[in-house]
């Protein structure tokens, strides 16, 4: 064989291999970590999930809609989807309003078009309930009490599983519709991590990150979570 047609072979499966990654990861699935512990006790901090991010693509009433696991946004539904103060981060969170949904929390107590929330996931650590009072700002009151709101057209209003620690649509409001990227789908790897370790920066901090978690993976790695889907 020349040497040019093997140069040529080895580049082609190459680019392929490049673009069939690319494509994967952009309309098919994507890695994302779990990096505080808003979804506690559901989702834990160094928790590595698939997203599926074909799921809520976009689509038509076609023949490859209905050939496709194609549908729209959900209430239980644990999503991924761009923080709208900061749209270049991801957020992780549960959807628990759609549009034309009406909400209102009340000493803690999810209610969705006057119905209590049913989700076993959703935990309180904290006992105390702030009171509904209007001397409080609502950056404040808003974690025990809220609404009523309803949800407007092409948005979804989403909260953190640990109610009492989320930054969530209590305080920045309803996602787009279009800010969203997939569902949380399953586990593949879960590491006792410390809690915001995707923000150490520089070279030498994140060598030093790097290596403690070769040290440690076998004994923090937690291994009965490995495969799990996400609920």
């Amino acid at each position: 064989m020349a040497k040019g047609h093997w140069f040529r072979e080895y580049y082609e499966a190459i680019l392929v291999a490049v673009i069939f990654t690319l494509f994967v990861r952009t309309f098919v699935a994507q890695a994302f970590k779990i990096p505080t512990g808003s979804m506690e006790d559901n989702l834990l901090i160094g928790d590595h999930l698939f997203v599926n991010k074909m799921i809520y693509a976009p689509h038509l009433d076609t023949p490859l809609h209905a050939l496709m696991p194609y549908r729209d946004i959900r209430r239980g539904d644990v999503v991924v989807f761009k923080y709208p103060v900061e749209p270049e981060r991801d957020f992780i969170k549960r959807a628990v309003a759609v549009g034309g949904d009406t909400l209102q929390v009340r000493a803690k107590t999810l209610i969705v078009n006057g119905e209590p929330e049913r989700n076993p996931y959703v935990v309180h650590k904290s006992p105390e309930i702030i009171p509904d009072s209007a001397f409080l700002p609502p950056s404040v009151r808003n974690r025990d009490h809220y609404g009523p709101y309803t949800v407007p057209p092409g948005s979804v209003f989403c909260m953190g599983d640990n109610r009492d620690n989320s930054l969530d649509s209590r305080f920045w409001g309803p996602v787009p519709r279009h800010y969203f990227k997939g569902r949380a789908l399953i586990i593949y790897w879960s590491y006792d991590a410390e809690p915001n370790s995707h923000l150490v920066q520089g070279f030498w901090n994140r060598a030093r990150q790097f290596a403690e978690v070769a040290l440690h993976f076998f004994t923090r790695t937690r291994w009965l979570r490995t495969f799990s889907l996400v609920r």
